[in-house]
């Protein structure tokens, strides 16, 4: 079947308002394309958006949390410093006359021989130099477990490194006591064994 189109039906078609239609249909069309597109990309953005602020909030708690520990830091380091001090000036002796006084003290107290200290002394650092001790003990047992407790529980730092069993006879024990202590700067000058209780080396 064969359909004839006349001139004057084409011309008809192509009136002024037939072309007007078809323009605002193909507008409309392509308005309706662009929304699609526009709404797309409005969907991804709004995703995109949400992941970035999520991140960026967990990002600030964890700096909150990391930052948490520096909070009010310098004025932890006054205080630690206050009570580095304090242990400084409270249980390192001063002086070699000091550590002596104090293990002459002991002596007595528990009634121990201590028949002679020699002393070494490390190169200082940060304020304090490292005093090593040997020393030869002679008492009972009893005496010589509350010297060596005396010595642990006393005002000065002293810190035991070794003991050893040496001798007994007869409910006297000998030992050999290893210990250290820390001297405050300045470093006077060790005692000498002109003094019947140590002995520099």
């Amino acid at each position: 079947m064969k359909i004839s189109v006349s001139r004057e039906q084409a011309v008809g078609w192509l009136s002024p308002l037939n072309l007007h239609i078809a323009g605002a249909a193909l507008l409309a069309l392509v308005n309706l394309y662009l929304l699609v597109h526009i709404a797309l990309a409005w969907s991804n953005s709004g995703t995109q958006g949400d992941d970035a602020l999520a991140s960026a909030r967990a990002e600030q708690v964890a700096a909150e949390v990391a930052a948490r520990p520096l909070r009010g830091l310098d004025t932890k380091i006054q205080v630690s410093n206050s009570e580095a001090a304090k242990f400084y000036e409270g249980r390192f002796p001063y002086a070699y006359s000091n550590v002596a006084g104090e293990l002459g003290a002991l002596k007595t107290k528990y009634n121990v021989r201590l028949s002679r200290v020699q002393y070494l002394l490390r190169p200082s650092a940060n304020g304090v130099s490292e005093v090593v001790m040997d020393a030869a003990l002679t008492g009972e047992y009893r005496s010589l477990a509350g010297f060596i407790n005396g010595l642990e529980r006393d005002r000065s730092f002293f810190l035991i490194s070794a003991i050893g069993l040496t001798g007994q006879q007869t409910g006297i024990v000998n030992l050999r006591l290893r210990l250290m202590t820390y001297l405050r700067e300045p470093m006077p000058i060790a005692p000498s064994a002109a003094n019947g209780e140590g002995a520099a080396q």
